[in-house]
């Protein structure tokens, strides 16, 4: 009879260690986080969603991600922002064609239209909106901070209102306010 001694309950308790993600499955978990996230993800974020704590390879993978959707799709696009951010999008000429197809918007017209004079009048005061746009302005104005497309600041008793990094990422303009109202101009995005 031979003796063997039995594990110990440390032994029988251990997990075997996860294996590493291979090349194609951090690929696709990025490629994953990308579609899903509707913004922008920096590289940590990126590197979190892969499983991998290399940022630079989380970025490596990313651009690479970029360049297979360019030369695969045509109405889809990664883009990079600055600070190695990245956001899978619809390119900005085909947004006619998804509108018609989309469940439920993410804000109402009447949201967009308030959203869009505080992007042309930015910073706007919360009077001069609600005079522009009746007092519905300030339940668009929790809306449009819960989805992170406006920020204030507060000026005496009254609040001035802008667009963020958000919102001129998630629409594809500009976020300097010169060349953002302009780009608002050409596509008659405003109503004065």
């Amino acid at each position: 009879m031979s003796e063997t001694t039995p594990p110990t309950q440390q032994e029988q308790v251990e997990e075997p260690a996860r294996p590493q993600a291979g090349e194609h499955e951090v690929r696709a978990r990025i490629e994953a986080a990308l579609y899903s996230s509707g913004r922008a993800l920096d590289a940590e974020q990126l590197a979190k969603a892969a499983g991998i704590t290399s940022k630079k390879r989380a970025i490596d993978e990313a651009k690479a991600i970029q360049a297979k959707v360019k030369s695969s799709m045509s109405a889809i696009e990664v883009v990079e922002y600055p600070g190695q951010r990245f956001a899978m999008q619809l390119k900005a000429d085909y947004n006619h064609v998804a509108r018609k197809f989309a469940t439920k918007p993410l804000l109402s017209k009447a949201a967009l239209r308030t959203l869009s004079f505080i992007a042309y009048f930015q910073p706007i005061s919360s009077a001069d909106l609600a005079l522009r746009r009746g007092s519905q302005a300030y339940d668009h104005v929790k809306d449009l901070e819960e989805v992170g497309f406006i920020a204030w600041e507060r000026t005496g008793r009254s609040k001035l209102y802008k667009t963020t990094t958000e919102f001129s990422e998630y629409f594809g303009l500009s976020v300097d306010t010169q060349t953002l109202k302009h780009q608002l101009e050409r596509r008659a995005l405003i109503l004065r």
